[in-house]
């Protein structure tokens, strides 16, 4: 007489343990990126923000030939202002100061908060366009 096992149709320990250990590996490696991403995201609108202040700048200095008085610098009608002012402040710099024919509208990351660690920190822009970052314009400003 021969005794019949029954099939076994479960996974074993070993099975599972190294299925853990696998998915443990990937979400170490993507949520990293994926806070980068969203970072990034981010900026773009903190940018985008910037870039419309600036406009609304210039639209000052057509009408009055001066920049002085302008816009408070932390009023952005940008879809997500609520949740960009949560990440950024924006503000005209001190140095160069406001006047008739200058300003520097600046988007400073709040800290502590989501964007406290972008490597980019404060982006800039003048009434020339220029634009600046504490890290490669070219990067941090890229759309």
């Amino acid at each position: 007489m021969q005794i019949v096992r029954p099939q076994s149709s479960g996974f074993t320990l070993i099975e599972l343990m190294i299925t853990v250990a696998i998915v443990g590996i990937l979400a170490a490696i993507a949520y990293p990126s994926y806070q980068d991403s969203v970072r990034k995201s981010w900026r773009a609108n903190g940018a985008s923000c910037l870039m419309e202040l600036a406009q609304r700048m210039e639209r000052r200095y057509t009408g009055t030939s001066s920049y002085a008085g302008g816009v408070p610098a932390s009023e952005c009608n940008d879809a997500n202002s609520d949740m960009v002012n949560n990440r950024y402040t924006f503000a005209f710099a001190t140095t160069p100061a406001l006047t008739a024919t200058t300003f520097q509208l600046q988007a400073q990351p709040v800290d502590p908060g989501p964007q406290a660690d972008d490597s980019c920190g404060t982006l800039t822009i003048d009434q020339t366009g220029l634009k600046g970052s504490a890290g490669t314009v070219s990067d941090c400003w890229r759309r």
